[in-house]
């Protein structure tokens, strides 16, 4: 339960952070494809809060990455 909640707060706070940048710095001539709309921006930014916050594959203790 708790990856998901994870993986939820970073969703929120990706959104949060894509509306404040195109709040703050966006593009203001709608030329610019993701930071023109602010519906764009927020599903990038949580989509970015996605990858963030995603778990990774679990390391093995007795495996070594050397040949």
């Amino acid at each position: 339960m708790k990856k998901i909640y994870r993986i939820l707060l970073g969703v929120i706070i990706g959104g949060a952070l894509g509306f404040a940048y195109y709040y703050f710095i966006g593009c203001k001539s709608g030329a610019c494809p993701i930071t023109g709309n602010p519906w764009i921006s927020t599903l990038y930014g949580a989509g970015m809060g996605v990858l963030f916050t995603m778990p990774g594959t679990p390391k093995k203790a007795g495996s070594s990455q050397n040949s």
